[in-house]
């Protein structure tokens, strides 16, 4: 007999058009989506609600209450305004209020019912700004290139990957400018720059890297190992 897939929900991003369809379109990136499934779990793309940008807290954690897990994937930028930044820097891109409104209120119940969750790049920033931290709007220097990440020993990430130096797939623009409330950097890049954040507060399994570990999973196992261990906290979990 076939053993369950966990289920494992991620908001979807949205996109103004495809290939295929002939309208605008919610989608998720399928190295993203592959690497879930490698690991033995269910992929779910979530559509998101936010009226007025803001999600209500308990439709949130009824939608979740189905769910294994949590993906909180790369996408684009958070409104500034969202972490208290005066004005809008020219690089920040394809700013979305539902988006801003329903991946924060994801991240604020998952982490305070300890469902398991991995959020990426984006992703990141968003559990950091749900929980009272702040973004730089623009790095002096985009991360765009693959380089070395110190990894804390005995971190949830350390853990998951087995390795204390990773090399990270990076693309993004933006990064950690303070911490929100009960977050622990538990890795970097050479810049300073925070690649990794936990939570040690949170009842359930939680990692955040500021890379795109999908960008090489299918690869590199100790990239898919984070994906890995994610579905293994969403089985224990279910």
């Amino acid at each position: 007999m076939t053993a369950v897939r966990p289920l494992i929900a991620i908001p979807a991003r949205f996109a103004a058009s495809t290939s295929a369809l002939r309208y605008g379109a919610e989608v998720n990136a399928r190295a993203l989506i592959g690497a879930v499934w490698r690991a033995g779990g269910e992929p779910v793309s979530l559509h998101p609600h936010a009226p007025g940008g803001a999600a209500d807290p308990a439709e949130v954690k009824a939608r979740l209450a189905r769910f294994d897990g949590v993906l909180l994937p790369g996408g684009g930028d958070l409104a500034p305004d969202r972490y208290g930044a005066v004005g809008v820097h020219a690089s920040v891109y394809d700013v979305d209020n539902t988006q801003d409104g329903f991946d924060l209120e994801i991240a604020r119940c998952a982490l305070a019912v300890g469902l398991p969750l991995l959020a990426v790049c984006r992703g990141l920033q968003v559990v950091n700004v749900a929980l009272g931290g702040s973004l730089w709007q623009d790095m002096d220097s985009e991360h765009r290139s693959m380089h070395s990440v110190s990894v804390e020993s005995g971190s949830v990430v350390a853990r998951a990957m087995a390795a204390e130096k990773v090399e990270a797939s990076c693309y993004h623009h933006q990064h950690v400018r303070s911490l929100g409330a009960g977050l622990v950097a538990t890795a970097r890049a050479a810049d300073g720059t925070v690649e990794a954040l936990e939570l040690p507060s949170t009842p359930g399994w939680f990692a955040a890297v500021q890379w795109h570990p999908e960008d090489t999973a299918h690869v590199d196992p100790a990239q898919q190992s984070l994906f890995d261990a994610l579905v293994q906290a969403a089985s224990d979990y279910c």
